[in-house]
């Protein structure tokens, strides 16, 4: 599931990209920092929307380096238990199916598949079908 959520983050900054463009730099660092990391609270950070505040930074002491508090709205992908995935399907063999749903790869067993889809091996691609159904690589 995807969420809307406003975030903060610190940034430290070494003194040589401190000046006029000093608040560039930080915008930068900040989409470099977070976008496309997860934590384990709220999930994947897929995309920084805004940023909403910049505090003024603080010099720390004996190394001349500054920290700024960032505070920034993202776009959140958490997945939840039983939740249903759309996904492309990277490889097919014996053991079952591997997708690709956003960042995760998923593998979905052959015990899970149902039992009227057959897997033919002998197919290019492999697959696994049935009359109405067919998942081979590339399918979603």
């Amino acid at each position: 599931m995807f969420f809307h959520k406003k975030l903060t983050h610190t940034i430290t900054l070494h003194p040589s990209f401190l000046g006029p463009r000093m608040r560039e730099f930080v915008t930068k660092r900040l989409y470099k920092d977070v976008e496309g990391t997860c934590t384990g609270r709220y999930g994947y950070i897929v995309a920084v929307v805004a940023i909403l505040d910049i505090q003024i930074g603080k010099i720390i002491p004996g190394h001349g380096s500054a920290e700024f508090e960032v505070k920034y709205s993202a776009i959140l992908f958490k997945p939840f238990k039983n939740e249903v995935l759309d996904g492309v399907v990277e490889s097919v063999n014996k053991l079952g199916f591997v997708t690709n749903a956003g960042p995760f790869q998923i593998f979905v067993s052959g015990s899970y598949i149902p039992s009227d889809m057959k897997l033919d091996m002998n197919t290019n691609p492999p697959s696994f079908h049935s009359d109405d159904q067919k998942i081979e690589k590339g399918t979603l």
